[in-house]
């Protein structure tokens, strides 16, 4: 089976790039969410990023410049992502592409009315659009359970699409 759900980030924190994994800063609340949310049968850390595969998951990211914060990204930097992104999104085919973050998802669409986190109208290429909360620990936005709320809500749409799938 190919990739159900892309998650894709805005772009590596500095921790992450140093680690050589995603979503890896002591502050991140990705990996927890992703456990408690039972995306994934059992916890998982950054360190086991790479069996997201096992769960029909992949990771990626906007940008792959690390920076401290995203102040530090250039348009050019969103624009060449867009691109990169689009091409991945054609070679695996997800489902749903997760987008962890409403800025990112205001970067990507900056057109679009943004009406919550969830199952969005737009597309990338063939995927459906899902909005996550960024789950930084410097997110003051959404609180740790809206937030998981978030994450349930993708495995519920997932769960949905499975069983309309094998009707």
């Amino acid at each position: 089976p190919g990739v159900r759900v892309l998650f894709v980030g805005i772009n590596p924190g500095l921790r992450s790039a140093a680690v050589g994994h995603h979503f890896a800063g002591h502050s991140n609340r990705f990996w927890k969410l992703l456990s408690e949310s039972q995306l994934v049968s059992e916890p998982i850390d950054w360190s086991g990023d790479v069996r997201l595969p096992e769960w029909g998951f992949g990771i990626t990211n906007l940008v792959g410049r690390a920076t401290a914060g995203i102040s530090e990204l250039r348009p050019s930097d969103f624009q060449g992502g867009r691109r990169t992104l689009l091409a991945r999104i054609q070679r695996f085919h997800p489902e749903i592409v997760a987008l962890v973050g409403v800025t990112l998802f205001r970067s990507l669409f900056p057109n679009a009315d943004f009406h919550g986190l969830g199952l969005q109208i737009e597309r990338l290429g063939s995927a459906q659009v899902f909005v996550l909360p960024n789950p930084s620990g410097r997110n003051a936005n959404f609180s740790y359970q809206e937030m998981l709320e978030a994450f349930r809500a993708l495995k519920t749409t997932l769960s949905l699409k499975h069983r309309s799938a094998v009707k």
